[in-house]
């Protein structure tokens, strides 16, 4: 199974110099059936990513821009009156996809990001009377812009509670810049080929899941979650005052399937705490909450995470 994986990324390859951890992450994401957000500046190589992850596994893909005019309906589809019949019939949005690159998610007001609610829990759309349920798998990459640019909306805290990773990606090494500048320059790609088919897929889910998490690390995971919400048990109190809202419980769900997955992605059989802590950050960093005290002094979610993971013990 884990050659499938490196046959994965080898096709990923073929487009993408470098970012091996935001491929990581969305195939972790993929295969614990959740979503990603990925914030970064333009030009990170976020769509191709995707693409070439849709292409190697042999998925739909689509792109929706948004954009502060979109509406909701624009994303699920809609009731369209025909009048040739003299009734209504349903028109598909781009969320009827394998793949769907929401692309500067947070352009959008509140209303269409909430509209995506349902769709990402609950894998189904309701257009008037009907309910589609979507072929499976559905995975939903979402990019968004840094909050210091002008034009954007926050996404609402339910909106984020149900991404399973938020990954902050950062640019490329000057070694791996110049061999995108020379590869773009040339115009020579290689074609990606589909590599797995949907019951390999559904073999590693199932790999993945079988992965061995001790209880002492189960019990850990667990622990760190608290920690956010009740820091001053843990001997953590110059932290009270800067989490307004600790981590919810879906952050504990997530954590267990995503330590499964990064450790069978290490090409091991059980989960160590040096897999917990290494995605403890992307698991929790959209799902805390900071008070205007910690706003205002600059201090990050990923910070009060670092904090947590100093402190709380090690099994």
């Amino acid at each position: 199974m884990i050659s499938k994986i490196e046959l994965i990324k080898k096709e990923v390859s073929k487009v993408v110099v470098g970012q091996e951890k935001m491929i990581d992450s969305l195939l972790i994401a993929l295969l614990c059936d959740g979503h990603i957000l990925i914030e970064g500046v333009p030009g990170l190589a976020k769509t191709t990513t995707v693409n070439a992850l849709a292409q190697s596994l042999g998925l739909n893909f689509k792109r929706a821009q948004f954009t502060p005019d979109l509406l909701p309906s624009d994303i699920l589809g809609a009731e369209i009156y025909d009048p040739q019949n003299n009734s209504f019939k349903i028109k598909k949005g781009p969320i009827f996809t394998n793949l769907l690159l929401a692309d500067e998610i947070n352009r959008s007001p509140a209303k269409v990001q909430s509209a995506l609610l349902e769709v990402m829990q609950e894998k189904q759309v309701t257009l008037g009377d009907t309910t589609f349920k979507l072929d499976l798998p559905f995975f939903v990459m979402a990019t968004q812009n840094p909050v210091e640019q002008e034009g954007v909306y926050q996404l609402p805290e339910a909106q984020l509670d149900r991404f399973m990773l938020k990954l902050v990606v950062d640019y490329n090494t000057k070694e791996e810049e110049l061999q995108i500048a020379k590869r773009m320059s040339s115009g020579n790609f290689e074609k990606i080929q589909s590599v797995v088919t949907h019951d390999d897929l559904n073999e590693i889910k199932q790999a993945i899941r079988d992965i061995h998490v001790d209880e002492e690390v189960e019990k850990y995971m667990i622990e760190l979650v608290n920690a956010t919400r009740n820091p001053s048990e843990y001997g953590l109190d110059e932290l009270k005052d800067l989490i307004q809202f600790g981590a919810s419980p879906r952050v504990s769900i997530d954590m267990f399937k995503a330590v499964k997955a990064m450790a069978f992605m290490r090409s091991k059989d059980f989960v160590t705490p040096v897999d917990v802590a290494f995605i403890a950050k992307e698991l929790m960093r959209h799902r805390i909450v900071l008070t205007y005290e910690a706003e205002a002094e600059g201090i990050t979610t990923d910070e009060i995470i670092q904090k947590v993971l100093e402190t709380v013990a090690i099994p």
